[in-house]
């Protein structure tokens, strides 16, 4: 019992003027209060013992989210380091890519030309190069290399090296041929290079298409747009891919369409894509106007089709008119 209950019960065992009635009702009373004590002090040591497992607890708990807290920064550093070498990547991609163009395009007497490029933030590959022969013969090329960043810029520098080596200035179907096989003979992989290259002289017009989207000619006279497709495998698909070259004549104010993909697959906000269709309807709602006036116009009609997005694609054309 309680020392302090247990003085009381003694006092009042040795009080006389208690009759045994009165002794026994205090008895079980300050039993009772014996117990009460017994069960608060009980729960007094449980909730001491609570607290400090709480406290324990909240320490390591503490401990254990500082630590978590510093795997997170690092994490974070490591991730903000490893961004920063993909951005630099990207940009040494683009400025690679942007190397490769002509610096200023051919003036020629009979033909206007006018080239839009717009790149991706993820580099998409995009290329095009030109050559004018001493005969006047006028050779363009677009291209558009499988892959993103730096695996792209490694086929476009391969590509404009062919190019620029002479190997364009032969007949079309040999050039595609070899560098086809070039490509392949390097063993790349899945890096490929989807080409169209046309060579112009006088009112002939040649050319061939590997992989790249079809060629649209406006026809002045008849004031429709001719699409011509040709399916050919990309170059570095397959050796020995048979390659066909198609000829046409050309007249005063007829304009020729060549273009990347990026233009026909832009996406707008309901996931539509721009799509062909469209190319040929708005360029030929244009195409009596000069290569200049033909850019701004389908730069604008993009524009207002992706409303504010960035492309995904690089998104390269070229527009060319017989004076």
């Amino acid at each position: 019992m309680n020392q302090h209950l247990q003085n009381i019960l003694d006092l009042i065992q040795q009080n006389e003027k208690l009759s045994g009635d009165e002794k026994n009702s205090l008895l079980k009373s300050l039993k009772d209060a014996d117990k009460e004590l017994m069960i608060t002090a009980f729960k007094l040591e449980r909730t001491e013992k609570v607290k400090k497992t709480t406290a324990i607890l909240l320490e390591e708990t503490i401990e254990e989210l500082e630590q978590k807290r510093k795997a997170v920064e690092e994490q974070a550093k490591i991730i903000q380091i490893e961004n920063d070498r993909k951005t630099n990547e990207l940009e040494e991609a683009r400025q690679l890519q942007i190397s490769m163009l002509p610096k200023e395009l051919p003036q020629l007497p009979h033909l206007d030309i006018a080239v839009y490029m717009k790149t991706a933030t993820e580099v998409g590959g995009d290329y095009y190069d030109f050559n004018v022969d001493t005969d006047g013969t006028l050779t363009f090329a677009i291209g558009d290399a499988t892959g993103h960043g730096m695996k792209a810029g490694i086929i476009v520098s391969m590509v404009k090296a062919l190019f620029s080596s002479g190997e364009s200035r032969p007949d079309i179907k040999t050039f595609f041929n070899h560098s086809s096989d070039t490509l392949k003979g390097i063993e790349l992989g899945r890096l490929m290079m989807a080409f169209i290259m046309l060579k112009i002289k006088s009112n002939k017009l040649e050319f061939c298409n590997a992989g790249m989207p079809p060629l649209f000619i406006y026809r002045k006279q008849l004031k429709e747009v001719e699409e011509i497709m040709l399916n050919g495998m990309p170059l570095g698909a397959m050796k020995n891919f048979p390659y066909e070259i198609e000829e046409t004549e050309i007249s005063t104010g007829d304009t020729i369409l060549l273009l990347s993909d990026g233009l026909p697959e832009l996406k707008n906000e309901k996931n539509e894509q721009y799509g062909y269709d469209k190319v040929k309807t708005e360029f030929k709602s244009i195409a009596d106007k000069s290569p200049n006036e033909i850019v701004e116009y389908l730069k604008s009609s993009s524009s207002q089709w992706l409303n504010g997005a960035e492309p995904d694609d690089d998104v390269t054309f070229v527009v060319i008119k017989v004076k």
